[in-house]
């Protein structure tokens, strides 16, 4: 079982930055795969970023591919996406989620069984 909590949203303009930290209870984190995700109000959650279990392996969406970045710290138990460049269209809630899966870097949202509550990310143009 992990349990995952959200920081760092918040408001900023367009073309600024923020930096989104997921902190994961359990000694095990550095097994699993972690993910981000958003939602925008009225759309489905969407894929950001991921990073394997030992951090040399991501993966990016194509809108945020060059802007945004997904790392880990396993001795902290955290996981962060650093998010430059931003636009109107990244406001959204933010999900972190973790994945078991060890091969690869999952991108679908049922690889992931383990959820944060979220942190609203809002971008003014």
């Amino acid at each position: 079982q992990v349990q995952l909590v959200e920081s760092g949203g918040g408001l900023v303009q367009a073309g600024g930055s923020l930096r989104l930290s997921c902190a994961a209870s359990g000694r095990t984190f550095s097994s699993y795969a972690m993910g981000w995700f958003r939602q925008a109000p009225g759309k489905e959650r969407e894929f950001v970023a991921a990073i394997n279990w030992s951090g040399d392996n991501t993966y990016y969406a194509d809108s945020v591919k060059g802007r945004f970045t997904i790392s880990r710290d396993n001795a902290k138990n955290t996981v962060y996406l650093q998010m430059n460049t931003l636009k109107p269209e990244d406001t959204a809630v933010y999900y972190c989620a973790a994945s078991p899966i060890r091969l690869g870097v999952p991108v679908s949202p049922t690889d992931y069984p383990y959820w944060g509550q979220g942190t609203q990310v809002t971008v003014s143009s």
